[in-house]
């Protein structure tokens, strides 16, 4: 019982002072926030207020250009 105690005592030093899994975690809150923020803008389901403006934007356009060619 103590040997284990031993290992998992060295291994989580190990892991303290080990700072490039710091910064590869750094990196996945990153990418998590990103995510995040991405489906935040574009919602569920496309609902979000940066779908509906490129959905107004695409109507209004296609609009003009029918007026145009009609």
């Amino acid at each position: 019982m103590l040997r284990h105690f031993v290992e998992v005592s060295e291994a989580l030093k190990r892991l303290r002072e080990n700072e490039g899994g710091v910064v590869s975690f750094e990196y996945v809150i990153v990418a998590a926030c990103i995510v995040a923020a991405v489906g935040l803008a574009f919602g569920a389901g496309g609902t979000g207020p940066i779908s509906s403006a490129l959905s107004a934007a695409i109507s209004a356009i296609s609009a003009k250009v029918i007026a145009a060619v009609g």
